[in-house]
């Protein structure tokens, strides 16, 4: 056999197996899939909320409006990830069969689009959906159907997207209802998106507290757990409109000391101890300091809250870019540098 015959069989060769190793993570469509759910959280590893836009009643009611600059901007400052939370159920038909609106859906696409050309990759949420918290049981046909749409509208979007079955369940969807709805939702997502990443969150406004009444379904090889953390509430939440009597605690402060640094880390060591036990890995979808906050505790809390996520190799998503938790101003034109100081302190 000649040397060029012989170079022509193995340049084959190599194409075929790399070709093989190739579509490994694909489905026999041709989709690219990452069906293990840690590579996946690894994408998210620095996230932040596209808070106070597309949850609004109307995009804008909350005075942010999102702009293709700023993903570009959140890609630049160092993030991997944006959680987008969406209010689907204002833009839905609440009668049967309950369609999205089309020009909302372009809207997420273009959300959608932004993200990928920024190489990011996303969390789509339902978020606020107030009426189904308030009355669960004649609510559910409608967010399962809100998904069937949602998830096949989606089926061909690249794996970076990732879905989030619901924000912060509480009030009447009580934690086992939220078992038994979640499994039936993530049915209905997996009958268009089988190899998809889906989160899902805990009952009773999505904390840590929770974890340990939160099922997932068995069998299940693709899901993230999240949690999200604002602990100690009155210092997170100081002067927040709308909490009753958070002027009350307006000047409270975290100093970061041992016995505070202490208490997020048995709040996180708790969560590692649910997810170790299920097998699963973990976003903090959520956390975040009010604008009323003494800066310098802002910084200190934040720092502390992302590196001992990280250091436990929880992914996190910082609430929120533009708004009253904000790290940017869209109006000066400027990151809050202590902010992202303590969320990117190796920069």
């Amino acid at each position: 056999m000649s040397a060029r015959k012989m170079l022509l069989i193995f340049i084959v060769a190599v194409a075929h197996w790399s070709c093989s190793q190739s579509t490994d993570d694909q489905t026999n469509d041709g989709l690219r899939t990452i069906s293990d759910p840690f590579e996946a959280n690894a994408l998210l590893a620095k996230s932040v909320n596209l808070g106070n836009a597309l949850e609004a009643p109307v995009e804008g009611e909350w005075g942010v409006t999102l702009k293709a600059e700023y993903f570009e901007l959140i890609k630049n400052a160092g993030f991997t990830g944006v959680r987008v939370p969406i209010r689907w159920s204002a833009h839905a038909r609440v009668d049967p069969p309950f369609t999205v609106d089309g020009s909302f859906f372009d809207r997420i696409d273009w959300v959608v689009e932004q993200v990928r050309e920024n190489d990011l990759a996303a969390v789509l949420n339902i978020h606020h959906y107030d009426e189904l918290f308030a009355q669960p049981a004649q609510q559910k046909t409608r967010l399962l159907a809100l998904w069937r749409q949602i998830a096949e509208h989606y089926q061909n979007a690249d794996p970076e997207i990732m879905f989030e079955i619901l924000n912060e369940p509480h009030d009447q969807l009580t934690a086992q209802l939220w078992n038994q709805y979640l499994a039936e939702a993530l049915s209905v997502i997996r009958e268009s998106n089988p190899h998809r990443t889906v989160v899902v969150g805990t009952a009773e406004w999505g904390g840590i507290g929770s974890i340990d009444r939160l099922e997932v379904p068995p069998n299940e090889p693709n899901l993230i757990v999240t949690v999200h953390y604002y602990n100690p509430f009155q210092f997170t939440h100081q002067g927040a409109e709308w909490v009753e009597g958070s002027d009350a605690w307006l000047g409270t402060t975290w100093s970061g000391t041992a016995s505070e640094d202490q208490e997020v880390d048995d709040d996180f060591d708790r969560a590692v101890s649910w997810a170790n036990e299920h097998g699963l890995p973990v976003f903090v979808g959520e956390f975040g300091s009010y604008r009323t906050a003494d800066p310098d505790s802002r910084q200190r809390w934040t720092k502390y809250v992302a590196q001992a996520a990280g250091s436990r190799n929880f992914s996190w998503a910082y609430w929120e870019f533009c708004a009253g938790f904000g790290l940017y101003d869209p109006d000066a034109g400027e990151w809050n540098t202590g902010l992202i100081q303590a969320l990117f302190p190796e920069n």
